[in-house]
Formats: structure tokens, sequence, C-alpha cells
């Protein structure tokens, strides 16, 4: 993965426009933050792009639309912390990147905002996708006619001409929480899955890879049928203590999505917060507290920036004549935290 300016500033302690300063030689610094800056951007192997140098002489406007849906969650926010970081890279070298930011998952929406950067322009676009069939073949129709390219962010849709997936492997990350859960409830335990969506294939990968986990290795432990709370923590707290009346010895909860705090309110509301055994993705919003507090046991970090920033950029390079990926896969580490770890 390509190192990027703000991976270089965070280092150094400084904003990314002194990064940028520093490695132009232009502008005001002192000699021995630019010395610094210089340093660590050669021992991390930092690379100028050229193909956008090249860009910026032409003062040729290269336009590229991001579509976030449920940019609302904690999760999406972050995202587009690295949208917006790129962003300003691209049009620092005379290109433009137009952010649309959708309530919740509404495929509708998505299309008329992918249609209406098509007639601006637009020739690369990344996007929160959803399992839709109409999305599917209006992502063909912009690849194979407009020769519009199109990347998919954190939830993938494979059978497209889509240029690449940025995000975690859905699948291995359930595998992942299905072998952490199997070793902190008792073998014949219940577990259960509170999820997104049907619709998120991000979320129904990582639901079958936690089954199959569990099933391969730990079969003594029942996984119940999955229940959808739609990113909802209020929907999450209510599905919870459905659960608990149908199962009361309940020993694991799964969050394949958003929906941690009420999932952990309700926990603490019937003081089952060392009872019962929690697993989430998501690093963001009250999560980090309650893993320190050990309401969460393990949260699977998703780098929800690298997804965002690495998205607009790829678009960037590949269109620009310079791409970096090593294949249609671009998958970001799966990192496990607990409490020990923050």
């Amino acid at each position: 993965m390509a190192v990027t300016i703000q991976q270089i500033a965070d280092l150094a302690g400084v904003s990314r426009g002194t990064v940028d300063r520093a490695l132009n030689n232009r502008g005001r610094i002192r000699p021995e933050v630019a010395e610094k800056i210089k340093e660590i951007a050669k021992e991390l192997g930092y690379q100028p792009n050229m193909a956008a140098k090249a860009l910026s002489t032409a003062n040729h406007a290269l336009q590229i639309g991001v579509i976030i849906q449920y940019a609302e969650t904690p999760f999406m926010k972050a995202v587009l912390e690295g949208t917006e970081s790129a962003k300003e890279e691209v049009e620092r070298f005379g290109g433009q990147v137009f952010v649309e930011r959708i309530h919740g998952g509404d495929v509708k929406k998505l299309l008329r905002i992918m249609k209406d950067f098509r007639e601006a322009g637009v020739k690369g676009i990344a996007l929160v996708p959803t399992d839709d069939e109409l999305l599917k073949k209006t992502i063909n129709e912009f690849v194979e006619k407009d020769g519009i390219s199109v990347i998919t962010i954190n939830s993938d849709l494979e059978d497209t001409k889509r240029l690449c997936f940025i995000g975690q492997d859905s699948y291995a990350s359930g595998r992942v929480a299905g072998g952490l859960m199997g070793e902190i409830i008792p073998g014949d335990g219940q577990v259960m899955i509170l999820s997104g969506s049907q619709e998120n294939v991000a979320t129904m990968e990582r639901t079958r890879g936690f089954a199959d986990e569990l099933e391969h290795h730990y079969p003594g432990i029942k996984v119940l049928e999955p229940r959808y709370a739609y990113d909802d923590d209020w929907v999450a707290g209510k599905l919870l203590e459905e659960q608990l009346e149908e199962t009361p010895n309940l020993a694991g909860v799964y969050l394949t999505a958003q929906g941690e705090s009420g999932v952990c309110d309700t926990l603490k509301k019937y003081r089952l917060e060392q009872k019962i055994k929690v697993i989430a993705h998501d690093y963001e919003g009250e999560n980090r507290k309650n893993l320190k507090e050990g309401v969460i046991n393990f949260i699977l970090r998703q780098n929800s920036y690298v997804q965002g920033y690495e998205s607009v950029m790829e678009l960037f390079h590949t269109l620009c004549g310079n791409p970096t990926r090593q294949g249609e896969f671009w998958y970001t580490d799966i990192v496990i935290k607990t409490r020990c770890n923050l």
C-alpha cells in the first residue's frame, strides 16, 4: 500500500501542508523540521506521484466522485476523514473531488448521484455499495459504455466490472471473530449474531465466516439466527432484550455492524456485561470506552481512514496513468483490539 502524506505527518507531528512544503522545498519551514520529514519519508519509502505533478502542470481538471452510504455512522465518518484528506491532495494538483453523503442505505439516491456525476464529467467513482441488481448493472454500464472507473469501498460487488475493492476481507474477519468467540465462551454456549441489513455484502460475509468457523472448529456452540438492527443502537438494544427473553443463558453477541452502544447499554442495564461476551468490528464512537471497561471483549479494527483515503487516491493514480494497486482486492489489515492495546 502506498505511503501517504498523512502517515508522514502523523509520525513527524506536523500538518499535511508542512509535509508538502518540506518534500517540495517550498514555503517557510524550519530546516530541522524539513530534515526530519525527509528522513521519515525516506525510511517509509515514500514516492512522489509524478503523474499527479504532470497533471498539475497541464492544469487538467480531472474529476472524481465519492458516494458514502450510512454516512451518519461513526465508522463511515472515519471513512470520510480519509476521503477528505485525499480530496485535499488531489485538489492541490488541480483535480476535483466531489463527495456525496447518504443517510442510511438508499440505492435509489445512490444511482441518482452516480448519474449526476456522469453528466458532470466525472471519470472515476468510489462508492459504498448495496447488494442490488440494478446497481450492479449500472456499474457495468458506467465502466463499459462510459469509460468511468469504479471502486467499491468497505463492501464489495465482485460480480461487476468495478476496478477494485478497498476494505477488509469480510469473510476472513468473520472467521477471526468466530475463532475468538469460540475461545472465550463455554463449548456448549449459544451466540447471537446482530447484523446491519441483508443488503450489505460485507456484513453478510462476516456472518458467513463467523458461522463457518464455529461450525468447523467449535461444533458444540450454537449460532442463533441473525437479527438485523439496521445500524440503529435503539433497535439493537431491543433485539438483544428479545433474545435474552428467548435465550436466558446467552453466552455471546457478535456484532457485524453498528449497534454496539445499544447492546452495551442493555448489558449494563441487566448487569450482564461480565457474563455475556461481545465482539464487534468498529473502533469508533463509544466502542473504545466500552472496550476499555470490558463490556466489549474484542474489536476487529478495519482501518476506516485508509479505506476512504486510498479509494480516492487509487482512482487518481489510475486516471493519471499510474495505478498502484496489486490486483482487484485491496484488503486492509485485520487488527485485533482488546482493553490492553487501546
